[in-house]
């Protein structure tokens, strides 16, 4: 069993061992809303347990220092087409995203924030639209065009590139990417550093960019 294996199970153990602990204050609590409450808890450990278990199984899968999948011709906002291998020679932080992803949106200013504090540094920021159709009632000539809008609008810095088919694209597909926002950090060779990295809002994001020579 891996160390985050480890640490996983010990921060469950300790979350039920706090809340069992808090309950013993309440002993004015009623039988069914205690019932409740331990559905509720046992809910929430699940959850935990399986984006844990997700994102555990996904650093195994695309281990630091793997060759990252590869991408070619992604249309780009500035013009032109970008390929992964145009981005060698830097780090890059991918951010998967889409217009109508609102923890995606949730995310900007922090990534506008992050894009800033490296500004000239060994690094590009990399969004890779997944538009397709979907929050335009299938209508993907009106996705593009919502994501040029959406683009300028919100004044997006990095490099912006719409992926070639959605969701299929290989990119996407290789990376076994089926939620979004996702985050990958691939280093200057083209090589994996950590393909679920941590989001922009989340300080674990500059700690690990900080331990990188950028």
């Amino acid at each position: 069993m891996s160390g985050n294996q480890d640490d996983l199970n010990n921060a469950l153990k300790n979350y039920r061992s706090d809340y069992e602990a808090l309950k013993t204050k309440f002993t004015e609590v009623d039988s069914i809303h205690l019932a409740s409450m331990d559905r509720n808890i046992t809910m929430t450990e699940q959850q935990i347990n399986r984006m844990m278990s997700s994102k555990i199984a996904l650093r195994s899968t695309f281990p630091k220092g793997a060759p990252s999948p590869k991408f070619s011709d992604y249309e780009n906002y500035a013009g032109g087409n970008t390929s992964l291998e145009d981005l060698r020679g830097k780090y890059v932080y991918f951010d998967i995203w889409a217009t109508w992803c609102g923890p995606c949106k949730v995310e900007i200013p922090s990534l506008k924030k992050i894009e800033k504090q490296f500004e000239g540094k060994n690094i590009q920021f990399v969004s890779i639209s997944v538009d397709e159709g979907r929050g335009y009632k299938g209508d993907a000539a009106a996705a593009y065009q919502g994501w040029k809008k959406m683009i300028a609008e919100k004044e997006l810095g990095g490099i912006q590139l719409m992926a070639d088919n959605g969701f299929r694209s290989d990119f996407i597909q290789a990376y076994k990417i089926q939620g979004i926002p996702r985050f990958i950090l691939v280093d200057p060779e083209g090589n994996i550093v950590d393909a679920d990295a941590p989001r922009p809002s989340n300080p674990e994001l500059i700690e690990l960019l900080n331990s990188l020579d950028i």
